[in-house]
């Protein structure tokens, strides 16, 4: 059974629209070129236009660390910006985390450091499909692939505050460790990573992997032959991801 992210994010969608709308802009900062992030970045100002919210987005070719912190904290004191996306990947000579901790945790929609107001966007979009599917964690065996700040780690951690801890699979651990799992929730980037013959009958899989090669989009999961309920890529996580950003700004603009 695929499960469908755009019918999810939708029902996010149609409840913003009956809340206050935000009077304030909502700004994405991007650094280089990134297929990836240019892809994100046009779902989100789609959504932002359907919304009726103004969305700026101001472009770097190149920028170095110092000048970027500037205009993090010129952004960080304009009133008129109730959030903020700062799209990652950032380019490997700057300092992602430094920056990150620039934000001022008011702005940070994507919940990017400890300090966020807001849960992580993947923990939300988790909890999203879990609701949709009446799906309980209790007694399930749960993997986790992949321990990235933006997926693996924040999951893990919710995982192991609310239910227990995971199994673990990290870049260059054994697939195969999976094969217990009730459920495994993927944020690699890496095409067929996973397959049916990495499962066991009837596991479910929700797939945060992004791949683009020769302008094909494609997940961790290949679908072939799977027994349980699953994500695919593109129409799985990543409208899902988008709609929760939108809510977090509506909750942090309107305080």
């Amino acid at each position: 059974m695929i499960i469908d992210g755009r019918a999810i994010a939708n029902k996010i969608v149609n409840q913003l629209k009956k809340e206050t709308k935000p009077t304030k802009k909502l700004v994405a900062i991007l650094v280089g070129d990134n297929p990836s992030s240019i892809s994100f970045l046009k779902q989100k100002q789609k959504l932002a236009n359907e919304l009726g919210i103004e969305f700026e987005l101001i472009k770097f070719t190149e920028i170095n660390e110092e000048d970027l912190i500037i205009e993090i904290e010129k952004i960080n004191k304009d009133d008129s910006i109730g959030g903020v996306i700062i799209q990652l990947p950032l380019p490997s000579e700057l300092n992602k985390n430094n920056i990150l901790l620039r934000l001022s945790p008011q702005k940070d929609v994507d919940a990017l450091t400890n300090q966020a107001l807001v849960m992580p966007l993947s923990v939300e979009v988790v909890k999203d499909i879990l609701k949709e599917q009446n799906y309980s964690l209790e007694d399930k065996i749960i993997a986790v692939i992949g321990q990235g700040e933006l997926i693996g780690k924040p999951i893990t951690n919710w995982l192991e505050k609310n239910y227990k801890k995971p199994i673990i699979v990290d870049i260059g651990d054994d697939i195969n460790k999976i094969k217990r799992a009730d459920l495994v929730i993927s944020g690699v980037g890496k095409s067929g990573l996973i397959d049916r013959s990495n499962l066991k009958e009837g596991a479910n899989v929700i797939d945060f992997g992004f791949s683009l090669e020769n302008g094909k989009i494609s997940g961790d999961l290949a679908y072939e032959g799977l027994t349980g309920w699953y994500t695919v890529t593109p129409g799985g996580t990543g409208p899902i991801l988008v709609a929760e950003i939108f809510k977090n700004f509506y909750k942090l603009s309107n305080k």
